[in-house]
Parts: C-alpha cells; sequence; structure tokens
C-alpha cells in the first residue's frame, strides 16, 4: 500500500490521466498542433511501448522514452483523427495494471470508423508509465479502416 492505496490502484490512476491526454493529442491533430505536455507527466523517462508490428501506426514495435512515445503518438494521430474510450475494465496487483479497452476509432484517410477491443499489461514506477504490451483483438479490422493492405508473404503493409 501507498498512501492508502495500493499500486495497482495508483497504476490505473496513471492509466486513466494518459488515455485522458492521448484521446485530447489526438482529437488535437497530433504532433505540432497538440500539446504533448499531459501524455509526458504520465510517463517514466524510461519508458517502452511495445506495439505489434503489422499495424499502420506501430512502426518497428518498440518506442522507448518520452520522445519515442512522442514519436508514437505522432505517428498515431496521424493515423487516427479521434479515439473515444466506450468501455473500460481494469484489474492489477502492485505495480501492474490489466486494462481491457473497448474503443472506437476514425481513421483520418477513409474517415471509416472501427469499434474495437484493446487488452494493456501496464507496469508502473514512482506514479508514472514505465512499460505497455497492447494486444489488439481485431487487427485485420483496424488495417482495413484505415486503408491499408497486407501484402501477401511479405509482412508489410501498404497504403490503398
Amino acid at each position: 500500500m501507498v498512501g492508502g492505496k495500493t499500486v495497482s490502484e495508483d497504476a490505473w490512476a496513471v492509466m486513466e490521466k494518459f488515455y485522458a491526454a492521448e484521446a485530447a493529442y489526438v482529437a488535437a491533430g497530433g504532433y505540432g498542433k497538440a500539446s504533448y505536455e499531459e501524455a509526458a507527466a504520465c510517463l517514466d523517462p524510461e519508458v517502452v511501448l511495445h506495439q505489434a508490428p503489422g499495424l499502420p501506426f506501430t512502426g518497428t514495435g518498440t518506442w522507448q522514452g518520452r520522445e519515442g512515445m512522442e514519436r508514437f503518438l505522432a505517428r498515431f494521430s496521424e493515423v487516427w483523427e479521434s479515439m473515444e474510450f466506450l468501455e473500460q475494465e481494469h484489474w492489477g496487483e502492485g505495480d501492474t495494471v490489466l486494462v481491457r479497452n473497448r474503443v472506437r476509432f476514425r481513421a483520418r484517410a477513409t474517415g471509416r470508423e472501427v469499434e474495437t477491443l484493446i487488452l494493456q499489461q501496464i507496469r508502473v514506477r514512482d506514479g508514472r508509465m514505465l512499460e505497455c504490451r497492447p494486444f489488439y483483438w481485431d487487427p485485420a479490422a483496424i488495417v482495413e479502416a484505415c486503408g491499408w493492405t497486407m501484402r501477401q508473404g511479405e509482412g508489410e503493409l501498404s497504403a490503398r
């Protein structure tokens, strides 16, 4: 316990703040149009995001440090014009929280919406996100909404 709360409750509080800052950043248009300060305040200086390769916004899959996270959010906001958290559940113990998000995204390139589930394993340190591993329920639906296709046998995405 820390200050009358379990660490996992603190981890969830960090994530609530981060999700709000992330959604605001995307809605404002991302890099050069939105402030990154609120999101950065939720991140440990050594934060690492492990995204699954194969989605239009994940790049190589690993984004490190606050600067890396800013680059990720810039790329993410190029792909999405909005994100809305429809439902969230969380569980945790110690410095780790698991979050089940039902999210609706709207793609900038196509205007299409996709509703999907994302499960995230998140670790915190000293009240900030240290590590995040998201798992997407339907990556194909995300790729389709963005107007991208997977090139067979090559494992690479391309815009249609």
